[in-house]
């Protein structure tokens, strides 16, 4: 008995473990074609979808990135204007006459860097630029004798001008991605008069400078100093033998810097609203009491072949006040054919700032 149901067992054990390997089978064909069309059916709509979530969130964070770049530069623009004394407008006259002063950009164009019609100057003020402990306050002392010996802080003239830059050569860094039109860029020129000895009597001025200074302390090459026998740049004149000349902007001395690039490159792009400078200023108006035209308060890049109003400024000299407006385009970061939409108004962003010059001619 005990035989038998040992071989019972010894038999069922066997076909235990042989039974899977004889009834197992494999997938067959038609269950291999049905399983990889359900699984397409599945799948490709799911990458689509995080190929979609994916250029959104790219999309999104370029119009972040531009909308922070736009901030950085209107506030970087607001502190320089804040010590403004002298803004120019865009008025036409360009010579004195007994009924027009010239007071604007196109009577300075000969002496503000180049007259290349893609770039064009949008801001350009005088401002005392501040040198922190550089005046020595005892005759003989040099300002970089400072630090061991009393000085006091003291201020220089120095012109800045902000210019709109449209790149045309597409293999160039500020081109990128490369193709289509590339976007423009504004770009920051600066000079200023450098440290002057107020105890020196020498008939020419370029001797009346210290000699031991720093870098930030010299004057610029293309500052008019003028000569022994002609007077150098007055700010009670501000027309008038502003610079060396525009060729002097190309010495290596020269300030010039990106403040910030992918500003908007379509032309023509949102329209500009008629009287937006006349309203934002609130109307100014001549001493004699006239209305002054907005043509004069606003300065754009109109003249240029393809005109964008995505970098401009309302002046008005009189109150030494000033509003710039900067568009961005941030789909150009991503794709060469950036072309503006009003139904994708959101990528093309846009800042605004109005500041009002602390400083004054004559203070």
């Amino acid at each position: 008995m005990k035989t038998l149901l040992r071989l019972l067992l010894k038999t069922q054990h066997q076909r235990n473990r042989s039974g899977p390997d004889q009834t197992e089978k494999g997938m067959t064909l038609v269950e291999l074609l049905v399983g990889a069309i359900m699984a397409f059916l599945i799948i490709t709509p799911m990458l689509g979808f995080v190929v979609d979530m994916l250029n959104t969130d790219r999309r999104e964070q370029v119009k972040s990135n531009t909308e922070q770049d736009l901030q950085a530069a209107v506030d970087f623009i607001a502190q320089d204007l804040s010590q403004a004394i002298y803004i120019y407008d865009n008025n036409p006259a360009t010579t004195s006459t007994p009924t027009t002063t010239p007071t604007g950009i196109p009577a300075i164009r000969n002496f503000i860097p180049t007259t290349d019609p893609n770039q064009t100057p949008i801001l350009v003020f005088w401002k005392r630029q501040l040198l922190k402990n550089s005046l020595p306050l005892t005759a003989g002392i040099q300002p970089n004798d400072c630090n061991t010996n009393a000085c006091n802080d003291t201020y220089v003239l120095s012109l800045v001008a902000y210019y709109q830059i449209k790149e045309t050569n597409s293999n160039s860094i500020w081109c990128q991605p490369s193709g289509g039109t590339c976007p423009t860029r504004i770009v920051r020129y600066q000079i200023q008069d450098g440290l002057r000895d107020p105890n020196s009597t020498n008939p020419d001025p370029s001797q009346r400078y210290f000699t031991d200074v720093s870098e930030g302390q010299k004057r610029s090459s293309a500052f008019y100093i003028g000569s022994s026998t002609l007077p150098g740049f007055d700010i009670s004149k501000p027309t008038e033998n502003v610079t060396n000349g525009a060729a002097s902007f190309a010495n290596p001395d020269v300030r010039s810097e990106v403040l910030v690039n992918y500003i908007d490159h379509n032309s023509p792009g949102p329209a500009v609203t008629g009287n937006e400078c006349t309203t934002a200023l609130g109307t100014p108006t001549t001493q004699t009491g006239i209305t002054i035209p907005e043509t004069t308060l606003k300065i754009t890049d109109s003249s240029s072949p393809t005109p964008t109003n995505s970098f401009y400024a309302c002046v008005d000299t009189a109150r030494n006040l000033a509003r710039v407006t900067i568009r961005g385009n941030s789909l150009r970061r991503l794709q060469a054919d950036a072309n503006y939409n009003p139904n994708s108004s959101a990528f093309f962003p846009t800042a605004s700032v109005q500041v009002q010059g602390r400083g004054a001619r004559g203070q």
